[in-house]
């Protein structure tokens, strides 16, 4: 997924082009998130995001801003009902090192 830094870029050399790279984004999620038939949630719940990344070059915080896909591909899925503190309690995410098979693990539950 897009970092920080990344979508900056994107936006300095042309804001179509980050609108683009935005929705192109909350689109993957959404539909990894309908093929894999994730649940609905109607309460309050917490977002768990495990960003695994091919090396440890990208800060923790620049890799977390796709944090902002993540929910809005979640929405967007039906998944949750809305990304807002109303329905999303929590957002704790992790940045760990696979260079073998870089991905994103996102966890939802409402306990």
């Amino acid at each position: 997924m897009p970092s920080l830094n990344d979508y900056i870029s994107a936006e300095r050399a042309n804001r179509y082009k980050a609108a683009a790279m935005k929705k192109r984004e909350t689109a993957r999620v959404r539909a990894a998130a309908m093929q894999q038939r994730a649940p609905r949630f109607e309460r309050r719940v917490t977002v768990r995001t495990t960003f695994y990344e091919p090396d440890m070059r990208r800060d923790a915080d620049n890799v977390g801003f796709a944090r902002k896909f993540v929910l809005d591909g979640l929405v967007a899925a039906g998944v949750i009902k809305d990304d807002s503190r109303k329905y999303v309690e929590q957002c704790p995410d992790r940045v760990l090192t696979d260079r073998a098979r870089p991905r994103v693990v996102v966890e939802v539950s409402d306990e």
